[in-house]
């Protein structure tokens, strides 16, 4: 039983070293850290609380976390403001700020948020979720998190000379408050990674709506290899394709191990569809399904008409891989010739004949693509039958997928958070659903122009009331956990804050959601089947991530800039790695981050694959069926279908947080991770893209576009960041293994750091392993396998012996090239208890290892010198 309330505040007051006013002041207009200013002319009505002074936790939190919280209140407070007038939305200024680096997350869209630094609070851009300060005057980092503070939330945005302004919104007119005791959390420490820990956790407590990663379980695909079906299909997705795909990864030699079928399978139509029945037809690419809505909560026609067996048995229908790179590609073409139409609408032309001639005919010539769709997918064996006991639909499909691969676990299926793009059809269902407008926050107009933002506005939400939010989610989850279905996508997160007028505003509505959410993931899906996608704003992490352990940690990969610029195949590549690794700093606290699929033959899919190596998240592809590079996906999965993953999330290291990777011209993105024996750099070239703040939008840059200089050191890894590895940084000498390169090199802490140049949209991964010496002659170190980008990831179990037959001895994960550095030559090598050759020159040992399936790929190798 938890000890009561008042026993649990006292712990956050007892045992403070230094009281809060040692470290922030707020007196005379000045917010000043341990007497460092950070803001001046701080308006009067702007005031700082004591963390123990205003947090009131609950009995749900664990103890330890308790503990550890209130050991650190001394270097947290609260920041609050008060208004004469109630208002549903107040800006209010926190202080000035001008000459001082910061490193913040912003969204840029709805849903999705990215970095940007500065120097001064005029650089603040809107909708800011945190900003981290640099304080090289005490050696120190301090964040301001904008919260949640009763029934509204807080986002920074930029005041004129230098202030930073604060904007507390509730999303509802009838909603109005006038006083904030805390609505920005502050706090100071001396590492920028322990500082985002210490915040987040000292949040956790305070506001009691979500819980940290640390106390979540995440989901069983974490660790393994899978396969969207987004890029490959889009909408056009039907399970004989599905079938397919998976097939060929197989046959390949890598088994997906976890399925996403993406938007597609769903029974949606539009509100003017003569038959309000019938599914919606002929629908292609992301944009055209953004009106329409759920009349059923099962799968659609496509789906629902699989025949169980059919695709096991001797005369299973075929697949034409080239069919939806055709419709795919004629849907995009008429899509420019859509943009290229209303581009000259707005600049005055009025001839238009000849656009609506292109439109026309690639209308006529998409829709003769897809006159064949449903006679190729249903009419070759795989058809409904007017009578008969066969099986059907999902729960057929999912069967046989299972019979024929064994190795796959999880089969997740995506959809909204309101059902559909634009929610359930009023009437269609057993659910209390009406149309509501959608509101676009005021904070909202300076991100960028977003399709998906413009449907959803353009057709309102088809928004169940919030009270049948369970049943919502139950009825959904509780069928798909019936026919097969493990998990879910869950997607379009944030358009809850566009139609919440009439529901007690954008925190109240959010809460029901996440509730009814939370609930049926407990109950359907195991408690961690889910993954959140379009979700970057605070209202998520702070009301919805109480169950929720993983999420998307950037926007889209996109194989083209889908506006059409000739650069953006590249740019948008770099540009994706500065969204995840940089949101990763404060999602990582309560999600595992999800770096998204990408495509393995894509013109920057090895780029791609050298970050999903080390991100600590799973892999997974959006292949097309037959368009693969197995070479490459080799050197990121193993046969079974599992990934020789990072111990901890990447992060950016420290000399990056407070540069601009993207179109500064000098600064290669470095991120850092952890293996069990070792570190990991990845070392990437970014430049070329980024955000303009004067047209609201992500750019190219190419002059920025060109090779950059990058210096990696040790101390670039912080060791320190897993109480298990921490011994890891304290070695006297390491070996470096450059993946790209094939390079070896011995390095010390007191070694200059290394040098290399890489070219645009090039990496290179910097593995460390640190030195044991085992004799006065021998020192000794593992890579592991060279054909694995995360070499140091197959290294599952090292042990060094002074006494014994073996001097080394070592679990390695996998089938390759094994390498390790010897000063001197082994007197013997054994494999698996058998004697076997090497080699072994100028320090390097090298050996060929087996994939041993029925160890799970796991050999024992021991060495003698």
């Amino acid at each position: 039983m938890a000890p009561p309330n008042d026993s649990l505040n006292s712990i956050l007051i007892v045992s403070q070293p230094e009281s809060l006013e040692q470290y922030f002041d707020l007196s005379n207009g000045n917010l000043s850290v341990r007497g460092v200013p950070l803001l001046s002319e701080v308006p009067s009505n702007v005031t700082l609380n004591p963390f123990y002074s205003i947090c009131q936790p609950s009995d749900d939190v664990p103890l330890p976390l308790l503990h550890r919280v209130g050991a650190l209140s001394h270097k947290g407070g609260f920041l609050g403001f008060n208004k004469e007038e109630p208002s549903d939305r107040l800006i209010n200024s926190l202080g000035r700020f001008s000459g001082r680096d910061f490193l913040s997350i912003f969204r840029f869209k709805t849903w999705w948020s990215t970095m940007w630094v500065g120097n001064s609070g005029s650089n603040v851009q809107l909708e800011t979720q945190w900003v981290l300060f640099d304080v090289p005057e005490i050696k120190s980092y301090v964040i301001i998190i904008p919260i949640v503070d009763g029934s509204f939330r807080s986002a920074l945005q930029p005041g004129t000379d230098g202030h930073v302004m604060i904007c507390a919104e509730s999303g509802s007119t009838q909603v109005k408050a006038s006083n904030f005791d805390a609505i920005a959390y502050i706090h100071a420490s001396d590492n920028p990674y322990n500082l985002m820990k210490e915040a987040f956790s000292a949040i956790r407590v305070h506001l009691d709506t979500f819980r940290l990663l640390e106390e979540k379980t995440v989901p069983n695909l974490v660790d393994k290899f899978g396969w969207c079906t987004w890029d490959s299909f889009y909408l056009t997705v039907e399970p004989v394709g599905i079938w397919h795909g998976i097939n060929e990864f197989a046959e390949g030699g890598v088994s997906p191990r976890f399925l996403i079928v993406d938007d597609g399978w769903q029974s949606i139509n539009f509100d003017d569809d003569q038959d309000p029945n019938e599914d919606a037809k002929n629908l292609v690419l992301c944009g055209s399904q953004m009106t329409a809505r759920l009349h059923r909560l099962d799968e659609c026609k496509k789906f629902k008409n699989y025949k169980g067996g059919c695709m096991l048995g001797p005369n299973a229908p075929s697949f034409d891989p080239k069919r939806p790179k055709m419709l795919i590609g004629k849907a995009v073409e008429l899509e420019h010739a859509e943009k290229a139409r209303d581009k000259a609408i707005q600049s005055g032309v009025t001839d238009l004949s000849e656009f609506e001639r292109k439109i026309q005919k690639l209308n006529q010539e998409l829709n003769e693509l897809l006159g064949g769709e449903e006679s190729s997918v249903f009419n070759n064996g795989c058809e409904r039958s007017p009578c008969g006991a066969e099986s059907y639909g999902l729960k057929a499909f999912t069967s046989d997928l299972r019979t024929k691969f064994k190795g796959l676990d999880d089969i997740y299926v995506w959809h909204a958070l309101c059902g559909a793009w634009s929610g359930v059809k009023p009437g269609a269902t057993h659910l209390n659903a009406k149309v509501t407008p959608c509101i676009v926050s005021p904070g909202l107009d300076g991100t960028m122009n977003d399709l998906a933002v413009d449907k959803v506005v353009e057709g309102g939400m088809g928004l169940v009331h919030p009270d049948h939010a369970n049943l919502l989610y139950d009825s959904m989850h509780s069928y798909l956990s019936g026919v097969g279905i493990t998990g879910v996508k869950v997607d379009v997160i944030h358009t809850l804050e566009y139609v919440s007028e009439e529901y007690g505003g954008r925190v109240e509505l959010a809460k029901a959601y996440y509730k009814g959410l939370s609930d049926s993931l407990v109950k359907n899906f195991n408690g961690s089947g889910l993954i959140s996608s379009m979700q970057q704003c605070n209202d998520f992490f702070f009301l919805g991530t109480k169950q929720i352990s993983m999420g998307r940690a950037g926007d889209d990969f996109w194989f083209q800039d889908p506006s059409g610029d000739p650069m953006g195949v590249y740019w948008l590549q770099g540009v994706h790695m500065i969204h995840c690794s940089y949101n990763s700093m404060w999602m990582g606290q309560m999600i595992v981050p999800d770096w998204d699929m990408f495509q393995s033959d894509h013109l920057c899919a090895k780029y791609h694959a050298g970050s999903r190596a080390i991100c600590g998240g799973p892999v997974y592809l959006s292949d097309y069926v037959g368009s693969h590079d197995f070479d490459l996906i080799k050197k990121l999965v193993h046969p079974d279908g599992t990934i020789p993953k990072c111990q901890n999330f990447a992060l950016p290291t420290r000399d990056c947080l407070f540069k601009n990777p993207l179109f500064d011209n000098k600064t290669v993105l470095k991120i850092w991770n952890l293996n069990k024996y070792g570190g990991v750099i990845g070392g990437f070239n970014c430049q070329g893209a980024g955000w303009d703040p004067k047209e609201h939008r992500i750019k190219g840059y190419p002059d920025c576009y060109k090779p950059i200089f990058c210096s990696v050191h040790v101390s670039d890894i912080e060791w320190d960041q897993n109480i298990e590895a921490a011994y890891l940084g304290k070695a006297e000498e390491y070996l470096v293994y450059l993946n790209q390169a094939d390079e070896l090199r011995l390095v010390t802490p007191k070694s200059a750091a290394i040098q290399s140049t890489l070219q645009p949209s090039s990496f290179e991964l910097f593995t460390f392993v640190p030195v044991q010496k085992l004799s006065d002659s021998i020192k000794f170190a593992p890579i592991g396998l060279t054909n694995m980008f995360n070499s140091g990831g197959t290294v599952r179990e090292l042990e060094y012996e002074s006494e014994g037959e073996f001097s080394a001895k070592m679990k390695v994960k996998g089938g390759g090239n094994f390498l390790a550095y010897s000063s001197g030559c082994p007197k013997k090598c054994y494999l698996n208890g058998a004697e076997v050759a090497f080699e072994w020159s100028e320090g390097k040992l090298n050996l060929s290892l087996p994939w041993v399936e029925e160890a799970a790929g796991i050999s024992e190798l021991g060495f003698v010198f």
